[in-house]
């Protein structure tokens, strides 16, 4: 896999249960065993998934005593969307052909 930031949090995003952790820590900061509960899976598997997720600087992990709260850290989120931004242009391009072709069709029906 490669080591450039981009790669990292698309590799992150690609498993499922990353996404659902994530999505978990939108709400705010949780700890690992907080993370575990809704999968089916054991405590080491969870933490390799969260060592996928710190490497590309999706969570970061704090200390609190015993408590080593999980904390979303979206700034690698941002670089996706405006990687994705740039195939705006392309969708937008082929929903209006897409819409043209449509009152085409629609036209001939009712002509």
């Amino acid at each position: 896999m490669a080591d450039d930031p981009l790669s990292l949090t698309f590799a992150a995003l690609a498993d499922p249960t990353r996404r659902a952790i994530l999505g978990r820590l939108a709400a705010g900061e949780a700890s690992v065993t907080e993370l575990a509960e809704p999968f089916a899976m054991s405590m080491p598997a969870v933490s390799k998934h969260l060592k996928v997720l710190e490497r590309a600087g999706l969570i970061t992990r704090g200390r609190s005593a015993q408590w080593r709260p999980c904390r979303l850290a979206a700034e690698p989120l941002a670089d996706v969307a405006e990687w994705v931004q740039h195939y705006r242009a392309f969708w937008d391009g082929s929903f209006d052909r897409l819409d043209d072709h449509l009152r085409e069709i629609q036209g001939a029906t009712d002509g």
